[in-house]
Formats: structure tokens, C-alpha cells, sequence
């Protein structure tokens, strides 16, 4: 196992700059979450990590050894990718042995690093199989064990699970929290699904447009996004954005918008002194997640008058789409819930659960992480 440091990371193909300056640790044994949307440049930095790209800039630590002109069978990284890349000649067993066979190790050692990597999976009783009568879950394990047998500082893993079916994909996620428990590898983790970032990362780098936008726990990045662009994008309804702007009364801050007067808790914007910069600002967006909403009668004071266009039942919770305040809020409610379409409400909400995004997008909390603070993480940016 080995740390992982990428410092000022910069890529580019021809005229796009698909990673911009991008710097972040994985420390020893930690599983870090890359998550973003396709064409963020999440894939981009694991293949450069692994070897298969070249920085233009920056530079890349594995185990406190710089790597960049280390040839990619080099660096010890086992890189897991999203079409298995299984030999369709090769049974099971020599898939795994591949890698090991490669470097010339002994007989002996090879087959009982095979039988380790199939007992760690499961795949005991398919080592004789070709790939192509295998499920694609055993495939992937396959995959999996192949890059076990290397013995790697680091796993790097590009969307894994994307080619399995939903139920198979909650099936392996959880062997491979389990994996990584058992064998505490260094693992950076590719992915554009946030059920997977939430559940498996230890942290979460949320990267768009090959910036790096926040990093932190799974926890910490949904309460405490940096941005607008963190703040919709984590969430299944995402958060709710309404547009207004912020006035200073009494010592205290109200927000203010179509049909919206909102007080806001002294204790979530920033103190009194910030007054002036916050002024300044100009244009802000209030951001209600749809769990921290409540709905209340047509005409309740302290609310946001909506009406109810559309009505989601999904089991356990029912969503609905309320035009409010000028914009359509998406809030999650109790299944039992009596409202129909073209209900009128009142929409309520806890003011020490709201975010409040100035005009340049970036959260004005007072516990949001500050400007820059979330993109340099410790000696990463030396």
C-alpha cells in the first residue's frame, strides 16, 4: 500500500484542457471517490495516474516515489476498467495468472496467488471457465482478482459497476466495500453515480469541467457543499435553487424573492461585519434540500406560497413538484401524504438547513467551506 499525491495536475488534448490544475492526496489504505459527470475529467487523472496518459504539467507521487517518466508496468498499480478487459482465449485462472506470468514469477507462487485472489472472490469453482461463460458480475470479479494477484500500491478503478444491471450493481458494491476492508488498499475510485460515491468513498473529490470543485467525507460534501454545482449535483431530487437577493435588517439577514420573505439564521450566514461584502454580491440563489422542507396549509405565515403541479410516488417517500416563489421546488414528503395536483401550499423550512449561493456560486455559510480551501489538500499543494 502507498499514498497517492498528484500536485498541480495539468492535462490537455490539443486545445482542451480536460484537468485544470487539479491537486489531492490519498492517503494510505483510504478509498477515494472521483465523481463527477462524463467529460469532467475524472477518468483522465486515473489514467494519468496509472500511466496511460502524460501530464503536461504537475506531477505524480506514488508511495513518495515521482512517477511521471515511470513506464505504466512500472509504477505497481493494478487499474480495474469499465470492460473488464479479460483475455476471451484465457480461462479464469489464467486471466488472473496473466499479470504474474508477465513478470516472470515462479510456478509455484503463481498458483497460490491465484488460489488466494479466487478464494478472496469467490471464484473457486469457476477457474476453469472462459470469460464468455461467466456473468458479468463473475467477469468483473475476474477483473477484480487480476489486479489482486499484482500485490499494487494503489487500485485505480474507472466506473466498474457501469455495465451491470441495478440489482447486480448493489450486489458488488457492496464485495468491493468489503474487498477494500479486508485487504486495505489504496484505492482511487472513478465514478458518475453519487449512490456509489456516498456509499463506498471514505471521501468524495467532485470534480466538473476538469476543475476540482470540493473534496471531503461523503457527509460533509452533502451538508456542506461549496458550490451550486456540488449542491445539484449530490441529491436524487438535487437541491432546490430560488433565485432572490439578501437584505440586511435589523442586525439580522433576510432573503427575498418572488413570493418569498424569508428570515435567515444569524448563526448560518456570516457575521455582521461581512455585511458590506456580502452586499455586494448582488443576485443570490437559496438552497433547500427537498428533505428539509415542510408543507403546510395555503396562507401559513413564515412560508413560501407554492401550488402542487405533479405528485412522485417512489415506496417509502412521495416527491413533489411545487411551483413556488417564482421556480418549481421539488420537496420529499410522507407517502400517506393526502395533497393532489393543483393543491395550494405553504412551503416551511428549517432556517438552520438552508444554503444561501452568491452570485459568483459559492456558498456564503458560515460553515461552508471556504474559497480554495476545498481544492489544495495539505502537503498535496506543495
Amino acid at each position: 500500500m502507498a499514498e497517492v499525491l498528484i500536485k498541480h495536475l495539468v492535462k490537455r488534448f490539443g486545445k482542451v484542457e480536460a484537468v485544470r490544475d487539479v491537486s489531492l492526496r490519498v492517503a494510505d489504505g483510504e478509498f477515494l471517490v472521483l465523481l463527477g459527470p462524463s467529460g469532467c475529467g475524472k477518468s483522465t487523472i486515473l489514467r494519468v495516474v496509472a500511466g496511460l496518459e502524460d501530464a503536461d504539467a504537475g506531477e505524480i507521487v506514488i508511495g513518495e516515489r515521482l512517477v511521471n517518466f515511470v513506464d505504466p508496468v512500472k509504477r505497481n498499480v493494478a487499474m480495474v476498467f469499465q470492460n473488464y478487459a479479460l483475455y476471451p482465449h484465457m480461462t479464469v485462472a489464467k486471466n488472473i495468472a496473466f499479470p504474474l506470468q508477465i513478470a516472470k514469477k515462479p510456478k509455484a507462487e503463481i498458483e497460490a496467488a491465484v488460489r488466494r485472489a479466487a478464494g478472496i472472490l469467490g471464484l473457486d469453482d469457476l477457474l476453469e471457465r472462459l470469460p464468455g461463460q461467466l456473468s458479468g458480475g463473475q467477469r468483473q470479479r475476474v477483473a477484480l482478482a487480476r489486479a489482486i494477484v499484482r500485490e499494487p500500491h494503489a487500485f485505480l478503478m474507472d466506473e466498474p459497476l457501469s455495465n451491470l444491471d441495478a440489482q447486480l450493481r448493489i450486489q458488488t458494491r457492496l464485495e468491493l466495500i468489503q474487498l477494500h476492508a479486508q485487504l486495505g488498499i489504496t484505492t482511487m475510485y472513478v465514478t458518475h453515480d453519487q449512490v456509489e460515491a456516498m456509499t463506498m468513498g471514505h471521501r468524495i473529490a467532485v470534480m466538473n469541467h476538469g476543475v476540482l470543485q470540493q473534496i471531503g467525507t461523503p457527509q460533509d460534501v452533502y451538508r456542506r457543499p461549496a458550490n451550486v454545482f456540488v449542491a445539484t449535483f449530490l441529491g436524487a431530487p438535487p437541491m432546490n435553487m430560488i433565485d432572490g437577493a439578501l437584505e440586511s435588517v435589523g442586525g439580522g439577514w433576510r432573503f427575498r424573492g418572488v413570493d418569498a420573505d424569508v428570515p435567515l439564521s444569524p448563526e448560518v450566514l456570516s457575521p455582521p461585519e461581512l455585511r458590506h461584502e456580502i452586499e455586494a454580491r448582488g443576485e443570490v440563489k437559496l438552497g433547500l434540500r427537498p428533505e428539509h422542507i415542510r408543507v403546510g396549509p395555503p396562507g401559513h405565515d413564515g412560508g413560501i406560497p407554492g401550488r402542487v403541479e405533479f405528485i412522485e410516488p417512489v415506496g417509502s417517500d412521495i416527491y413533489l413538484t411545487v411551483e413556488a416563489g417564482g421556480t418549481t421546488v421539488q420537496v420529499r414528503t410522507d407517502p400517506d401524504s393526502p395533497l393532489r395536483p393543483g393543491d395550494n401550499v405553504t412551503l416551511m423550512f428549517d432556517p438552520w438547513r438552508v444554503h444561501v449561493f452568491g452570485a459568483d456560486g459559492h456558498n456564503l455559510r458560515r460553515d461552508a467551506p471556504a474559497v480554495g480551501s476545498t481544492l489544495v489538500q495539505a502537503a498535496a499543494a506543495g
